[in-house]
Formats: structure tokens, sequence, C-alpha cells
């Protein structure tokens, strides 16, 4: 499951970089959200994998398609020509021919080896938890950003009449 997962994500995210049309390239990231989420639960880690796709592969989705349907994108006519796709693909290849020999040749014996983590660790009662008790703050703050944001998302999408 993990290398199937792995492969989706990666095939995904690479035609979302490489798509012309934005709606397609919008959709491709969504496929890759939900792959990580599959990862996340590969993991142990559910309470990530349901946020991963609630928040990331729903909320956040449906905000780049509206950007995309109010700034009315259209697909490019052609102005990229094979030569320069084929050196967009080269230097993406070698970029992650880089990362694969640095992950490779580095020294993993001086990583520090965690301990275990607790039962309850990352679960949705602990998160809760330690979000409306010692990180309340950063949370309302947070949550004070993004009302801005919606509020100025809706004056600069309002029309005068």
């Amino acid at each position: 499951m993990f290398y199937g997962l792995g492969f989706v994500a990666i095939a995904s995210s690479l035609a979302m970089i490489m798509h012309q049309k934005p709606i397609n390239s919008a959709l491709y990231l969504v496929i890759t959200m939900l792959a990580m989420a599959g990862l996340y639960a590969l993991l142990d880690a559910h309470l990530i994998a349901a946020l991963q796709v609630l928040v990331y592969a729903g909320a956040v989705m449906v905000l780049f398609l509206f950007v995309i349907m109010l700034l009315n994108l259209r697909e490019k006519e052609r102005l990229i020509s094979s030569p320069q796709i084929a050196f967009q693909g080269i230097v993406v290849l070698l970029i992650g021919a880089f990362f694969v020999w640095a992950i490779h040749s580095a020294d993993t014996d001086s990583i520090p080896v965690m301990g275990e983590a607790t039962p309850d660790f990352g679960s949705t009662a602990s998160v809760g938890g330690l979000l409306y008790t010692d990180y309340i703050l950063p949370f309302e703050i947070a949550s004070v950003l993004l009302l801005a944001a919606i509020v100025g998302a809706v004056i600069l999408a309002k029309t005068k009449i």
C-alpha cells in the first residue's frame, strides 16, 4: 500500500505541475492530497489523515477552484515548445535524483532516536486538549486571520451594481 500510494502521490504531483489547464492541475492536487491522507493513515495518524481530506482536499481545493474561476484563467495558447517541456522534465528528474542521493548518503547514525509515543499521542482528545489549553491564543489568532481573509475575499469579489 505504501509504494502504491507513494507512486500515486508522486505521479499526480508531477502531472499537477506539468499540466497546462489550471482546473486539471487542481484536480491532480486533490489526488495528491488524497494519496497523502492514505499515507498518513498507514502511519496510524488517523486524525491527520482525516484533517488532510477535510481541510486540504476539501476546503482549500474549493478555495483554489473559486480563485481559478474568479480570475477566469484559460489554457495557454501553446506558448511552451516541446524542447522546453523536455528541459523542464529533465530538471525535475535531476532535482529528484539529487534528493534521492542526498537521502541515501546521509549519515543516519547521527540522527537521534525518538522514544516510544504514548498510546494517546495524536488522538483527537489529546490534540483537542492541547489546542484548547496550551495553544488557545495561537488558535484564536489564526481564526481571526482566517475571518479577515474571508471578509477581504468577499469584498474583492463583490461587484458594484
